[in-house]
């Protein structure tokens, strides 16, 4: 029907995830789709989805500048977010044991079992369940950085460990730091397949639900793992130096689960695919593929059939979540130019969709890199 902002959810993935926090399948199965990224029980889990992240991006910049080798950088990236975690727990906490006198939950303690029979507000004791998301942002800018440390200065040896941090330590200023940028923005990306950077997003999913999955905060809360970013990609971004990636300081950090923009030249749909199901958590959050189709696509019933089949097989990789973004590339980049032409176009943004010509210069212009990158 040509609306540009369907999406899909790997039911299988996202139930069997579900359980293995101890829910039954008739629970799991009672998960509904319900925000950006995120599932809940209707009427009886309480969750702050969606709204805990950390930004591995800036963990990364703590523990570059404490680092003085590849093994320190990974041994103080991985206590960091260990303090990360920890601190994200103790505000979950605090939020659970406030939130009622700050701003009673008044909508869901109607809506919601529990509340009025309890007299209890439903993030205070009202609800039947209570599962926290802590969702990980910037996983392909680490992965990517880590990757590229890995091919340069371990496997390669053309550049050395130093240098790298001298680069990025001056955002890639003067001749070398260009030099050294350059050789960095070669390495092997995330998505593109068999890369040091495939095998760092894998392993930094493992961390993720080490310190996360089934896990519980210092008063019980159940927590569960995602990787999601939100709008947060331009927010987060701005309070981080330069990555070992080639990325600047300020600059945005990576969308969800996705690898970045142009992470190989061809852009083929299966290797993202194959990317985004290789670093689900699997326990019933979701790590959402972000997917940006051409509107001209709809006229080719073939291609329909194909992008159909390769989210089918996303799906059956462990696949959780897909946020499909149809437009029309033509009009993106029109009103990218003058936002006043098309007034009443729609776009996924993220888990959200909103008129293209209400967004910040900063979102608009992320959107349209991931169009024209995604379909060159």
């Amino acid at each position: 029907n040509r609306l540009g902002y369907p999406r899909f959810s790997g039911d299988r993935a996202l139930v069997a995830g579900f359980m293995r926090n101890g829910f039954s399948a008739a629970e799991a199965r009672s998960r509904i789709a319900v925000g950006c990224n995120w599932m809940s029980m209707p009427g009886l889990e309480y969750t702050l989805n969606d709204l805990v992240k950390i930004n591995l991006v800036k963990v990364l910049d703590v523990a570059l500048a404490e680092s003085e080798d590849p093994a320190s950088l990974e041994r103080n990236f991985e206590g960091h977010f260990k303090r990360a975690v920890r601190a994200a727990m103790d505000g979950m906490d605090f939020h659970l044991a406030h939130q009622y006198r700050n701003e009673p939950e008044l909508m869901l303690n109607l809506l919601s079992h529990g509340p009025i029979e309890k007299g209890r507000d439903v993030s205070h004791g009202g609800a039947m369940y209570y599962n926290m998301a802590i969702d990980g942002a910037g996983l392909a800018v680490v992965a990517d950085s880590f990757g590229a440390i890995e091919e340069h200065v371990s496997r390669d040896k053309d550049l050395t460990f130093a240098e790298i941090k001298r680069a990025v330590t001056d955002n890639f200023s003067g001749k070398d730091g260009e030099r050294v940028r350059s050789l960095l923005q070669a390495s092997g990306r995330y998505g593109a397949g068999g890369t040091c950077a495939d095998a760092w997003a894998v392993k930094l999913t493992a961390l993720l639900n080490r310190e996360i999955a089934g896990q519980r905060t210092p008063k019980g809360y159940l927590t569960i793992p995602g990787w999601f970013t939100w709008a947060d990609t331009v927010r987060f971004g701005k309070t981080c130096g330069a990555s070992p990636n080639g990325r600047r300081a300020g600059e945005p950090i990576s969308h969800g689960a996705n690898p970045l923009p142009g992470f190989r030249k061809d852009g083929a749909l299966t290797a993202m695919a194959a990317a985004v199901a290789s670093v689900q958590p699997g326990y019933g959050n979701t790590a959402p593929w972000q997917l940006e189709v051409d509107l001209g696509l709809a006229d080719d019933e073939e291609s329909v059939e194909k992008l159909m089949s390769i989210m089918d097989g996303h799906f059956s990789l462990g696949g959780t979540l897909i946020n499909v973004n149809v437009v029309d590339a033509r009009k993106i980049l029109e009103a990218h130019a003058d936002p006043s032409k098309h007034p009443d176009l729609i776009v996924r943004v993220t888990g959200f969709t909103a008129y293209f010509n209400s967004l910040s210069p900063e979102f608009r212009d992320l959107v349209v890199r991931r169009l024209i990158r995604q379909n060159p």
